[in-house]
């Protein structure tokens, strides 16, 4: 497996015609993919209907200018894998970030719930250096939707819920991970729950997004 932007099997692959193509959003490429040359140019965010659709490339994080939250929310989206495993040889994750701070910067801190096309999920974030909090390759969960194959497509309902001093990860419905905010808060991990929220991708996946918004608790 190869990692960020090395030529090996599962090395992020440049999509042509890259970049952020929607008014109003932003996004970066993590930082092991800028230190392996890449760009957000060799990822798409183009807007088709009522979707967006995003293409990678490199792993990425979007959000819109003003797509900020606070207090007590739930953050949402519908992701559609139209052709599972269409750019990689195995499944790579999608989902939805809070907390995002200093965006598009060195120091940018968020955090993540992804689903995967084989029934699995996981939580990540970045203060900035990545942290994991549910290990190193996620963690399967009867909720989370298993494409029929490769090829096949696959949707997962996929939010994150900020209620007192919880956190709450749900995939189609249910919530398949909680964690008190304070282990998620600090050195070395978010500034805060507080902040701007958006769309988070693996590299090399192609996936339609519907229906991202946010709600008060």
């Amino acid at each position: 497996m190869g990692g960020a932007g090395s030529p090996t099997v599962e090395g992020s692959r440049a999509v042509t015609d890259g970049g952020v193509k929607v008014p109003g959003w932003n996004g970066k490429v993590d930082a092991a993919e800028e230190k392996a040359g890449m760009t957000l140019n060799d990822a798409r965010l183009i807007q088709e209907g009522d979707a967006f659709h995003v293409t990678t490339g490199p792993a990425t994080t979007y959000w819109m200018s003003n797509a900020t939250a606070s207090g007590d929310f739930t953050v949402k989206a519908t992701f559609n894998e139209p052709k599972y495993m269409n750019l990689n040889s195995h499944a790579h994750p999608y989902g939805v970030f809070i907390g995002g701070n200093d965006m598009g910067t060195s120091d940018q801190s968020e955090l993540y719930c992804a689903a995967f096309g084989n029934g699995k999920f996981i939580v990540r974030g970045f203060g900035p250096t990545p942290f994991r909090m549910n290990g190193l390759l996620g963690e399967s969960n009867s909720a989370v939707h298993k494409a029929p194959g490769r090829g096949q497509p696959v949707t997962q309902d996929i939010s994150v819920s900020v209620k007192g001093n919880t956190v709450t990860c749900a995939v189609n419905g249910s919530v398949v991970a909680s964690y008190d905010k304070a282990a998620l808060t600090g050195a070395g991990k978010l500034k805060s729950t507080d902040g701007y929220y958006g769309l988070r991708f693996a590299h090399n996946t192609d996936v339609l997004v519907t229906g991202l918004a946010t709600s008060k608790n």
